[in-house]
């Protein structure tokens, strides 16, 4: 570690103690002088290429880091995309040049081993140059590029090592977030290279590669909440608290999750809130509230919060958040959700907007919906809405096989991580008395327990009656001891997911009272779908029901809701 900062405009101009490395890259450390010699042996190539823009996609963080110096100082502008997607290649390639692991299959080479070449010499970058165009979704659903010069990460890594640089010490910076957006660039690549940290190339996967990885080295954790609330009584703790510090960015960490690490790690994770646009804006350590880093100022206007941030460009003015805050007296404040449709999955960031244009783009759906099911591992849910082409295909096709037909569509443009893993098939979209989406309809049928209720696959609404297409999952706690070896949906089962579904679409206000002319023709057993029919009538305040398939009816009857007396 530096005595003090480098800055990133002279990263390659000032002499590097030769003992240390820059990086550890495919089992070997990258000593400063060989991170200089491949940087001047591309900026040389790069320099005689007549293109201006280049986007710049690696899967490891040095080799990022020498094309990136290299493109600095051979003049280029250098876009960060967020992926490597078939559809953002297609996106960027007409306004630059492609650089790095875009094609599947292609093995590219960097070049990180040449020769010092002595005789070509780098001259300092100008600090104020906008050479960085980073990718974020915008709430339209558009990719929006964000401009960024080596002086805003500047004046942000100064704020984070007189934050936290004697915590640090000399410890060697691990990952599992991705050197392609912000937060990644700026922890596990940017600040190491101006503290004169040693950064791990290799993305880790999970805990025990990174903490396997330390060699009885210092070291602290570039990491996410995705990460984070994954681990578990068998995650490696002992390793986890031997590190010098956790860093966590994307979302609130779950408070359960904060806890588990103090009490099995000893160690409280940082958390750092911010955006693309304006860098770091605060940062929590077993805190509900957030504290603002130094120089950063709120204001609100309307309901609407303003931040004056020193990284953002001169005379930018005030940046209008997308977020809702409650600001407390002493100057912290909570976060109280957002305003647009962002979300992340696993540390990468989606636009739910855009996912449900691309939805609606295809030849099969008139409308889509997309929503974030809150889990151990957060998955995005469609709710899509077919046009009548959409239902041939889905009654020829089969369920199963749409699907995977529509994720394929989507694949050109989105990672695979935030692809919907859960889908379900409307008629229309069922709507609140506002003729807003009841969005918490769809979130109570999409996440239930699976032990208890069934999946709805499919959901057709008509007036006062609904019907629902049902699978019975295997796992459902009732089969085991009805009856042993030979598993049968009981009855009264199949009585207490009518009145489910009864009161979750229905305004049924009054108590249950009996029932009337309950039938059960054929068993219910594990992994059959099923259509359910439901049909009120509050006049009389009867819920009609009945089971069935194509092999006939299930079960049928009437369930009777009525005033006592």
């Amino acid at each position: 570690m530096f005595d003090k900062l480098l800055p990133l405009s002279h990263c390659l101009n000032v002499q590097r103690p030769t003992e240390a490395p820059v990086a550890y890259h495919a089992g070997q450390y990258y000593s400063a002088e060989q991170f200089e010699s491949a940087v001047k042996n591309w900026a040389c190539k790069l320099q005689a290429q007549p293109f201006r823009h280049y986007a710049l996609y690696t899967e490891d963080a040095y080799p990022f880091a020498v094309l990136l110096f290299a493109l600095l100082h051979a003049g280029k502008q250098i876009w960060i995309p967020g992926n490597n997607c078939q559809g953002t290649a297609e996106k960027l390639s007409p306004d630059c040049q492609l650089l790095g692991d875009w094609h599947q299959g292609d093995c590219f080479d960097y070049c990180l081993d040449v020769p010092d070449n002595a005789s070509q010499f780098l001259t300092p970058l100008n600090p104020l140059d906008n050479q960085l165009v980073i990718f974020t979704s915008g709430s339209t659903g558009q990719a929006k590029p964000i401009a960024k010069c080596l002086n805003q990460f500047q004046l942000e890594i100064a704020t984070l090592e007189q934050r936290w640089g004697e915590q640090l010490g000399h410890s060697v910076a691990l990952a599992t977030v991705s050197h392609q957006h912000i937060y990644g660039l700026l922890f596990r690549v940017l600040w190491p290279l101006s503290a004169g940290r040693c950064f791990h190339s290799q993305a880790y996967i999970n805990p025990e590669t990174l903490v396997n990885a330390v060699q009885h080295k210092s070291a602290y954790w570039v990491a996410s909440p995705a990460h984070l609330k994954r681990l578990d009584q068998q995650s490696p703790w002992d390793g986890i608290s031997a590190l010098t510090a956790i860093f966590s960015s994307g979302g609130p960490l779950p408070e359960s999750a904060a806890q588990q690490i103090v009490s099995s790690g000893k160690q409280a994770v940082i958390e750092v809130y911010g955006s693309s646009e304006t860098g770091g804006i605060a940062w929590r350590q077993q805190e509900k509230a957030w504290t603002l880093f130094t120089g950063m100022r709120l204001s609100s206007i309307d309901g609407t919060w303003w931040l004056h941030s020193p990284y953002l460009q001169n005379g930018a003015g005030d940046f209008q958040l997308d977020d809702q805050l409650i600001q407390l007296e002493d100057g912290r404040f909570m976060l109280h959700g957002r305003s647009d449709r962002i979300v992340k999955i696993e540390e990468k960031r989606l636009s739910l907007v855009e996912l449900e244009q691309r939805l609606a783009a295809g030849p099969w759906i008139d409308e889509a919906h997309a929503l974030v099911i809150a889990k151990s591992r957060d998955v995005v849910a469609a709710v899509v809405m077919l046009n009548q082409p959409g239902f041939k295909q889905l009654a020829s096709q089969g369920r199963n096989r749409l699907v995977r037909q529509l994720r394929t569509a989507l694949k050109p443009w989105f990672e695979p991580v935030v692809l919907p893993r859960k889908w379900l098939f409307v008629n229309t979209m069922p709507l609140t008395v506002q003729s807003k989406i009841d969005r918490q309809l769809l979130k109570s049928l999409l996440d239930f327990d699976s032990r208890k209720l069934p999946q709805v696959l499919s959901l057709e609404i008509a007036q006062d009656n609904v019907r629902l297409g049902l699978r019975v999952p295997e796992e459902l706690r009732y089969f085991p001891d009805h009856f042993a070896g030979y598993p049968v949906l009981p009855g009264v089962v199949q009585l207490a997911w009518v009145e489910h579904f009864g009161k979750l679409f229905f305004p049924i206000d009054k108590p249950f009272s009996h029932l009337e002319v309950i039938k059960f023709m054929q068993i219910i057993q594990p992994g059959i779908e099923l259509t359910l029919a439901l049909d009120w009538k509050a006049a009389t305040g009867k819920l009609y029901f009945n089971f069935s398939s194509e092999r006939g009816a299930y079960s049928s009857g009437r369930m009777i809701y009525r005033d006592k007396g």
